[in-house]
């Protein structure tokens, strides 16, 4: 079998990538963004046309966190629409058998009810902070469902919870609250004791964001305090956005991996309805998760909150009685996450 993973550099698409690999899927297929320019409707066409995959998985997209998400109105809502255009289109055209769409869940409404059912979908209104992508999203799941309907098509559409993992990014600038709370906690234990070796490297191996790269002197200590600081770190307290207060769900990368192989290996579209959420089905509080992250890095300072800043929709739990009746269930501790997306922040530092 011939599968392309598109977006297989991200988060999501080197799991699903990895994840394939490992059950021994050999005829695996894809391109970096420089190569392939997937908001183009005739390259996406051309290559679709030359390389006829039997199944292909939708993890490109443009991502980012809530400053991200209404920073980039106009690119969040154009590129995600683009990419969604030109793969479900062409598929469709060029007799692609088996397509995954993989969404989010900031498609239901802001005030939705707890947990959110798939039925919940264009129920009310959605959170301002991220609507630009979130009808982007929507979208996608409704152009694979009136393919279905129209042409017979077979694309299923998944909409994961936050996710977390290796491949995160790590800019504070567009990153989720999860990877930007590692390397918030990270950099002020490193300032605090005096590391500024290791704040290099760091800076290194990720971008700051905010522009904040292009005016930092790494060789000047004082220069680095200040960039920190710029971003609610010091030695003693990091500062967060919001009020702490809004609940999360957060999902291991690897377990989305599985769940999305597991769907395409098993079920059609006619199995699984319009889409399926997957998630860990449980939700922990901001404030509690910016706790135990401190803690896994062994930061000792104090966590303040900026309440002036959005803290977006209140809670956002999935409902995920489906894809468990379909026969899969989470299988990563948030523990064990934690832990295993700290190791892979701390070695790609190192090397």
């Amino acid at each position: 079998m011939k599968i392309y993973v598109a977006g297989h550099r991200g988060l999501v698409g080197s799991a699903i990538l990895q994840k394939l690999k490992e059950k021994e899927y050999e005829h695996l297929i894809f391109k970096t963004g420089e190569e392939l320019d997937l908001r183009r409707q005739s390259d996406t066409e051309r290559f679709l046309k030359e390389e006829r995959p039997d199944h292909i998985y939708v993890a490109a997209a443009k991502v980012g966190g809530i400053l991200a998400n209404s920073t980039y109105k106009a690119e969040f809502i154009y590129d995600n629409l683009a990419i969604a255009l030109n793969l479900i289109h062409s598929s469709h055209r060029y007799g692609i058998k088996k397509l995954l769409n993989l969404g989010s869940s900031c498609i239901y409404p802001k005030l939705s009810p707890q947990p959110m059912k798939e039925e919940y979908l264009l129920s009310g209104y959605l959170e301002p902070t991220n609507e630009p992508y979130a009808i982007a999203k929507i979208s996608a799941i409704k152009l694979c469902r009136y393919y279905n309907e129209q042409y017979g098509t077979n694309f299923i559409s998944v909409m994961p919870t936050n996710l977390y993992g290796p491949g995160d990014n790590y800019n504070l600038e567009t990153a989720h609250v999860l990877p930007a709370l590692i390397r918030k906690f990270h950099l002020a234990k490193a300032l605090k004791e005096k590391d500024f070796e290791g704040i290099r490297r760091d800076i290194n191996a990720f971008p700051l964001g905010f522009g904040i790269d292009k005016k930092i002197s790494l060789g000047n200590e004082e220069s680095i305090k200040w960039a920190l600081k710029e971003l609610g770190i010091t030695e003693n307290q990091v500062l967060l956005w919001g009020s702490g207060e809004p609940y999360r769900e957060f999902l291991y990368v690897d377990d989305l991996a599985d769940a999305s192989i597991f769907l395409m290996e098993r079920y059609n579209y006619k199995d699984i309805g319009e889409f399926v959420n997957i998630g860990s089905g449980k939700e922990i509080k901001i404030k509690d998760l910016a706790n135990i992250i401190r803690d896994a890095v062994s930061f000792d300072g104090d966590i303040n909150y900026d309440p002036s800043k959005p803290d977006g929709t209140p809670r956002k739990l999935l409902d995920i009685s489906r894809i468990k009746t379909l026969g899969w269930e989470p299988k990563t501790s948030f523990e064990e996450g934690i832990r295993k997306t700290y190791e892979w922040y701390e070695k790609r530092i190192i090397d």
